[in-house]
This record gives C-alpha cells, sequence and structure tokens, in this order.
C-alpha cells in the first residue's frame, strides 16, 4: 500500500490515504464510526474500508440496510446525539434518494436551531465515469448542491488532499459531503506522515502560470495539470488553480489569478450545461470583468447520458486535448496578445 519514506512523506494511493485518514480519526476519538451498505466487513464497494471493522468492531464499522435516507438519516440523528458519524453511499447518484435528509436536514439543522446544535455528519460518496458502470453509477452531480447553504462540499484530486481534507471534514461540526472520483482510487502521490489537516475551502495553486487561469476539480485537476504540462512546451504559461471544493469556494484565489492572467478555462467531468463552470463563470464575470481580456471558457463532459459501453464511456468526459484547445481559443480570442 505505501513506499518507503523520505523526509516524512510516503507514496500512497488515494485509496489508502482515504483508509489512513479513517483509521487515524477513529484511533483519535471513539465518537467517530462508520456505517454505509457493505462497508463494515466487505471494506466498501471500492475497499476504502477494507479491515476496519476487525479493527475497530461492528459496533463502529458496520453494514446498514439498503436505504440512502436511512444512512443519511441516520447519521443526522447520531450527529445530533454527539457522535460523529461517517456515512457511504455507494455511489454519489444514491444522494438523489436522500435529498430531503442531506439538504433539508443535515444542511439547515444548525441555522433552524439558532446555531445551538451542530451536525457534524461526513457522506462520502463515490462520483465519476469510470468503468463501464453507466448512467445511475457514473454522474458527477456536485452542481446539484451549489446552493444548499450549510452542507460543506469537498472534491479532493490527490492522496495528500484526499487524506487532510477528510480529516478536516471528520472533525468538522458541519455536515461535508465528501465526493471522491472513482477513477482516483488507484493514483499515487506523496502523502506526508503523521497528523496534518487540509483545510476545507482554501484553494491549491497546482502550477504558477501568467498567460491563463485553469480552475479545475477533482479528477479533472490532473487532466489540467497535464495539458498545462503541454502548453507550457509551446511557450503557453498556465496556472492551475484546484479549489478542493465548491462549498465553502475560494473565490478569492481563483479572482486573484484572474486578474494576475486576464482570461480563464474553467474545467469539470459533469455536462457543461448546468454545470459547475457555469456559476463559477458568472462570478468571476462579476467580479473583475474588467480584467478579462477574453470570454471565460468552459470545458466540460458531453451533455447526455453516461453510456455503459466503454469506448462510448471514453468520450464523454474532457481530454487534454479539449483543455489545450480551450486554452488556444481564449488566446485567440484575446483583445490583448500574449
Amino acid at each position: 500500500m505505501s513506499e518507503e519514506p523520505a523526509n516524512g512523506v510516503r507514496t500512497l494511493s488515494y485509496r489508502a490515504a482515504l483508509r489512513e485518514a479513517l483509521i487515524e480519526e477513529m484511533q483519535r476519538d471513539e465518537r467517530v464510526f462508520m456505517m454505509g451498505q457493505d462497508a463494515g466487513p466487505f471494506g466498501g464497494v471500492f475497499g476504502v474500508s477494507k479491515g476496519l471493522s476487525d479493527m475497530f468492531g461492528t459496533d463502529r464499522v458496520f453494514d446498514t440496510p439498503i436505504s440512502e435516507a436511512f444512512i443519511v438519516g441516520g447519521g443526522v440523528g447520531a450527529a445530533l446525539a454527539g457522535a460523529r458519524p461517517i456515512v457511504e453511499l455507494q455511489y454519489a447518484d444514491f444522494a438523489l434518494i436522500a435529498m430531503d435528509e442531506i439538504v433539508n436536514k443535515a444542511a439547515k439543522w444548525r441555522y433552524m436551531h439558532g446555531g445551538k446544535q451542530t451536525v457534524p455528519l461526513v457522506i462520502r460518496a463515490p462520483e465519476g465515469v469510470v468503468g463501464g458502470l453507466g448512467p445511475e453509477h457514473s454522474q458527477s452531480l456536485a452542481q446539484y448542491f451549489w446552493h444548499s447553504f450549510g452542507l460543506k462540499v469537498a472534491m479532493p484530486a490527490t492522496p495528500a488532499d484526499a487524506k487532510g481534507m477528510l480529516k478536516a471534514a471528520i472533525r468538522d461540526d458541519d455536515p461535508v459531503l465528501f465526493l471522491e472520483n472513482k477513477s482516483l482510487y488507484n493514483r499515487r502521490g506523496p502523502v506526508p506522515d503523521g497528523d496534518y489537516i487540509v483545510p476545507l475551502g482554501v484553494a491549491a495553486t497546482l502550477r504558477e502560470g501568467d498567460a491563463v487561469t485553469i480552475v479545475a476539480w477533482s479528477r479533472m485537476a490532473t487532466i489540467a495539470l497535464e495539458a498545462a504540462g503541454l502548453l507550457n512546451d509551446r511557450g503557453i504559461s498556465c496556472e492551475v488553480i484546484d479549489p478542493r471544493g465548491i462549498r465553502p469556494l475560494d473565490l478569492d484565489a481563483i479572482l486573484a489569478s484572474v486578474k494576475r492572467t486576464g482570461r480563464l478555462v474553467v474545467v469539470h467531468e459533469g455536462p457543461v450545461t448546468g454545470g459547475l463552470a457555469g456559476e463559477l463563470v458568472a462570478k468571476v464575470v462579476e467580479n473583475c470583468f474588467a480584467s478579462l481580456h477574453a470570454a471565460p471558457v468552459r470545458v466540460g463532459g458531453v451533455d447526455t447520458y453516461v453510456p455503459q459501453n466503454l469506448d462510448l464511456e471514453g468520450l464523454l468526459t474532457p481530454p487534454v486535448a479539449a483543455v489545450v484547445d480551450a486554452v488556444e481559443t481564449v488566446l485567440d480570442a484575446s483583445r490583448i496578445k500574449g
């Protein structure tokens, strides 16, 4: 699962980093427990909780009935009673079955009770297109939660962020929807040793540049970085910003970058229509229109169902070439060249 540490850093998979965060937080705080469909002895559909029921017992890591409303609603009740539950939905698509519990209960309870009751709940939900799982198991639905006030939405892109952000989410007194892109589970990367936290709502600058700002979440952050590398070979310097999630959104970091570069490309996996990019572009235009040298460009998934056919599935989400083309489009349309 890991390689030899060097200067306090090891190489872990995204999956192993999440699992390590769960173990450390359950060891640190006995109020933390985890439940979900097949989350117990089986270890979850994607193996993140493998072995945890043996380590902590089936009273702290256990299976639930096939009822997302019960899973999330039970988590809300446990959080209100003083526990710090982590609930796992097998797929993020199934959050739609529990929308009342997520949006009308978990997200609003603290506000409706004058801040006197907290809801320290984490909802882990694998999302994204991979493996031919089809239209009911592969959607990217983060845009549904843009205006779910009271709910935090985290979307880590790297193993280090996966661990640090999950630990932050578990310690947070507000409910956190923690979206894990399924295609990232096997991705490997450096993860610091020991106890560390990556604060929610603080963007990461993955690459500095001065020609174009590329904003990308989750798996698309890796696509954006690859595109930026290719563009750099052509003499085009791109700044890549990973907001790490949408609630809270580190808009200040994005605006500061766009004011420097004058150009914006936003990349996300879900469909373009109604997607994350539309709201972000609107915020940028409202706040720094005068700094823009060209109209921002959105790069997203195709506006259609997620196909089950693997070959067709591969055509659905934005490739590196699409991001490269978008950057070149913005540059070509610029009022100020260079």
